[in-house]
């Protein structure tokens, strides 16, 4: 088994001005996610969240610590969300299973010593999506599926931006300490998402897209509203949002995408919203 941690640095909007397209991406994209019987992680010091993916193909994969955030084991002082992006697996967490399929999602609670991803059939292989971010307190584990999750209806096809909003990691669905996560759907003949765009200046994000068609792509939006930047991005493909920057995007076609908040403020809604009309 491999793992692999690539390190971010934060930035300021003042120093972001002046990237060309090489060091925007070097700073914000995170290319690489999956790698068969491997873990592959990225921190970021925007909060301290870490995302990563795990491909369990031939042997169950656990989540070991990392010199980076110096635990004796990953979750000693952190919560970890897990999403199923692909096929059937399974996660275990300290001795206890958890089946996930297609947009099931477990919580790790802090404190937890053993997280393992294995796949029900090595012929087609699950992939798990994860998020974690340091926590203050220790909540309990716990398995969102579709009986469990909330779902919201967004956009309109007139703008092109009808989408399915599903929260899966939020206070009101499982007890947490900063991290939430959920899972977007963007509808056949719609491209834009999180339109118009937003900042919260009171965490931080990560958007993680996925089930992009062959040949096609989705250019982020990203950076303060008057001085905005763009990231062209291939399928499974992550892009790291700071808090005084949008996160919006449009694609060449439909695709879906997670995105992952951590901060100090748990209300989902607080946001500072931002006419399309008037961004630069």
């Amino acid at each position: 088994m491999k793992t692999n941690i690539e390190e971010r640095w934060g930035t300021h909007p003042n120093d972001v001005k002046k990237y060309d397209t090489t060091q925007l991406r070097h700073e914000f994209l995170v290319e690489k996610l999956f790698q068969t019987d491997s873990v592959l992680m990225t921190y970021t010091h925007n909060d301290r969240l870490i995302i990563g993916g795990a491909l369990p193909v031939k042997e169950a994969l656990q989540l070991d610590t990392v010199d980076l955030i110096r635990s004796k084991y990953f979750c000693e002082r952190r919560e970890l969300g897990i999403i199923c992006i692909e096929n059937e697996g399974i996660v275990s967490v300290d001795g206890q299973d958890y089946p996930l399929v297609y947009k099931d999602a477990v919580y790790v609670g802090r404190g937890s010593k053993e997280v393992i991803f294995k796949s029900k059939d090595a012929n087609k292989p699950a992939k798990f999506y994860f998020a974690s971010s340091p926590a203050h307190t220790a909540y309990p584990t716990a398995k969102i599926d579709s009986t469990m999750r909330r779902v919201r209806e967004l956009g309109e096809k007139k703008t092109s931006n009808e989408r399915t909003l599903n929260q899966l990691i939020l206070s009101e669905i499982v007890p947490c300490c900063q991290l939430q996560m959920g899972l977007t759907e963007i509808h056949e003949g719609s491209v834009w998402n999180t339109m118009p765009p937003h900042t919260h200046s009171r965490r931080m994000e990560a958007y993680f897209y996925f089930k992009v068609p062959q040949g096609q792509s989705v250019c982020h939006f990203m950076g303060e509203p008057q001085e905005t930047r763009h990231i062209f991005m291939a399928n499974e493909q992550a892009v790291i949002s700071p808090s005084w920057s949008i996160h919006s995007a449009a694609g060449t076609s439909h695709y879906t995408f997670i995105w992952a908040m951590c901060g100090e403020n748990l209300d989902y809604d607080d946001m500072d919203t931002f006419s399309a009309d008037k961004l630069k």
